[in-house]
C-alpha cells in the first residue's frame, strides 16, 4: 500500500490560512522563554510525567538534561526531536489531543506575559507582518501562536504518515542555523525580504537569526547573548 506523507498542525485547520501577508516590516519572535515565561517544551515533557503518560524517573532525567544542553548550545535538535516525538508516535491522536488540552491550560497559560501581548498589539498596530520562530515542535507550539493571533509559525515539524505521527524530523529542523534556512524558504514563498525587520529573542542560539534581522533585540537574555547584545548594541528589554 502505499503512503503520503503529511504534516498537520491540529489546530483549527483555516487559522494559518485566513491572514495575508502585507508588505509591511516583518516582526519575528522566538516563543520559549522569549513571549512565554517558561519553555513549553520543557514543561510538555514535565506535563507527561505528571500525568504518567511516560516512565516519570527515566523521562524527567533525560527531559532535563536535554534542557541543559539546549541552555549549554550543544543539544542535538535531532536526538532531542526523537526524544520528544516518540510520546507522539506512540500515543493516538485523540490521547494527544485531551492530553495537550489539559497541558495548555495547566503549563501555558499561568506563563503568558501581558507584556508580550503587548508588544505584539504594537506591531499589529504598526501593520507589521506577525511571525513565531521556534525550535519546539508545531504540535505544541500551534495552539499556543493562535492563542496569541499570531498568523505565521515555523517549528520544527514531526512526521506523520497517513495521520500518524512516526517518531521523526519532517524536514529541517527551526533550531540555531536551521531558523535561518527554514526563514529563507518561508520569505521567497511569501515574497518578502528582512527590509526593516525585528527579531525578538533570549537565546544565544538564536544569534544567527539575530545576526540577519535589521533590528536585534534581546529579551530577558541569557548570559552569552546579553554580553554580544551589549557589544553589539543591539536594543535590550525584559517582558516579565
Amino acid at each position: 500500500m502505499q503512503t503520503n506523507l503529511i504534516t498537520i498542525p491540529l489546530i483549527t485547520p483555516s487559522f494559518f490560512d485566513i491572514y495575508e501577508v502585507n508588505n509591511m516590516a516583518l516582526a519575528i519572535f522566538d516563543l520559549d522563554n522569549t513571549l512565554l515565561g517558561g519553555d513549553s517544551d520543557y514543561l510538555w515533557g514535565e506535563f507527561l510525567v505528571e500525568k504518567n503518560i511516560v516512565d516519570a524517573k527515566s523521562y524527567q532525567r533525560t527531559n532535563q538534561d536535554f534542557y541543559d544542553q539546549y541552555l549549554a548550545g550543544t543539544m542535538d535538535i535531532f536526538e532531542f526531536s526523537a526524544f520528544q516525538f516518540k510520546p507522539l508516535a506512540d500515543n493516538t491522536i485523540n490521547d494527544l489531543m485531551q492530553w495537550r488540552k489539559q497541558y495548555l491550560a495547566e503549563k501555558i497559560d499561568p506563563i503568558m506575559l501581558p507584556a508580550a501581548r503587548e508588544l505584539i498589539a504594537k506591531h499589529r498596530q504598526q501593520g507589521d507582518t506577525l511571525l513565531i520562530i521556534t525550535a519546539t515542535n508545531q504540535f505544541i507550539t500551534a495552539p499556543i501562536a493562535e492563542s496569541l493571533d499570531i498568523p505565521h509559525l515555523i517549528a520544527t515539524e514531526a512526521e506523520m504518515i497517513d495521520g500518524v505521527y512516526t517518531g521523526k524530523v519532517a524536514g529541517t529542523p527551526s533550531y540555531q542555523q536551521g531558523k535561518v534556512i527554514r526563514l529563507e524558504k518561508w520569505l521567497k514563498e511569501h515574497k518578502l525580504t528582512l527590509e526593516g525587520s525585528y527579531f525578538y529573542s533570549d537565546s544565544h542560539n538564536d544569534l544567527p537569526l539575530l545576526q540577519l534581522v535589521e533590528h536585534p533585540v534581546a529579551v530577558d537574555a541569557d548570559p552569552k547573548l546579553q554580553a554580544v547584545a551589549e557589544q553589539q548594541g543591539w536594543k535590550i528589554i525584559s517582558l516579565r
